[in-house]
């Protein structure tokens, strides 16, 4: 994959990307400098996270957007719609620390239900945008088959991962039970949200936790493009690497796998189960997915002549 200079990338993606890596510097001093908790987590972590998060995204789509081949007016203003709907749910998300109060999930007054709406729509804008920008790349212009097969499985897996942040705004059976009061939707499942949480993440340690699957996902954007630079490096130490065919299909193994993985969590955030906690069901499905993923990966490794020779 061939990487063009940076000045020639998508400039309101680069523009998002540099102010997201400011917001990043700014909630983590306020992390440091603010001792307020907000559903027993510093009221500062979650725009930090998002902050961290939306730099990464904005970054590699301004890359993707080099590979485009055709309707580049269509792809610049759907990167613009990505940058000003990240904008705007960044806005929200800091608005409502100021404030002292819940971005998500929060309807407790008429002002705190229009920001949820608000957001909800941005996320909306920006899930669709993702999703025509990868029917754009899919006619990219790319160094190799290897190559174009990292970003479209990359931006389909993403786009998944994107997608299922909608189980988490719908009302959980509780809400609908006794009637939804200043919450709808919950990003914990089994527990309440605000409970016992991992380190750095807040995932949830006593239940499921939706977050997981959602966040994965979403950053497969990254790790397999990623995966190929690490592959495409390592040709010159590792010969059956050098056939871009054996690199192609093991970007395909890594795929599904990563596909099945984040279906397995997905399953499992749905049952209630903490991450840090699986149980034999979880264990072994995650067995048979690392086995089945080995088995591919032993196969993809057989040079492209061989495979021809045996036909």
């Amino acid at each position: 994959m061939e990487l063009r200079s940076m000045r020639e990338w998508h400039r309101p993606l680069m523009v998002f990307t540099v102010a997201m890596a400011a917001t990043t510097v700014l909630t983590a001093a306020g992390l440091v400098l603010d001792d307020r908790v907000l559903l027993g987590a510093p009221i500062w972590l979650k725009p930090f996270k998002f902050a961290v998060s939306l730099t990464i995204y904005a970054l590699t789509w301004a890359w993707m957007l080099t590979f485009q081949s055709r309707w580049p007016r269509l792809g610049w203003w759907t990167g613009t719609v990505i940058a000003v709907a990240g904008t705007l749910e960044m806005v929200a998300i800091c608005g409502q620390v100021l404030r002292g109060t819940r971005s998500h999930f929060n309807v407790a007054t008429a002002f705190d239900a229009m920001v949820f709406r608000v957001m909800g729509t941005t996320i909306s804008v920006l899930l669709i945008a993702h999703f025509v920008l990868g029917a754009v790349l899919l006619v990219g212009k790319y160094a190799d088959r290897a190559s174009a097969s990292a970003i479209r499985l990359g931006m389909l897996l993403s786009g998944i991962g994107l997608a299922l942040g909608v189980l988490m705004v719908l009302p959980t059976a509780n809400q609908l039970a006794t009637g939804i009061t200043d919450t709808v939707g919950a990003h914990s499942v089994g527990v309440p949200d605000g409970g016992p949480g991992m380190p750095v993440t807040g995932w949830s340690t006593t239940g499921g936790d939706l977050r997981i699957p959602h966040f994965v996902g979403m950053h497969a954007l990254q790790v397999l493009p990623l995966l190929l630079l690490a592959l495409t490096a390592a040709a010159s130490r590792v010969p059956v690497l050098a056939d871009v065919e054996v690199r192609r299909r093991l970007v395909r193994v890594a795929a599904g796998a990563y596909a099945g993985l984040l279906a397995l969590i997905t399953w499992q955030a749905l049952r209630g189960q903490p991450v840090t906690e699986p149980d034999a069901l979880t264990l072994g499905a995650f067995a048979l997915l690392v086995l089945a993923t080995a088995l591919a990966t032993r196969k993809a490794l057989v040079p492209q002549r061989v495979l021809e020779h045996q036909r």
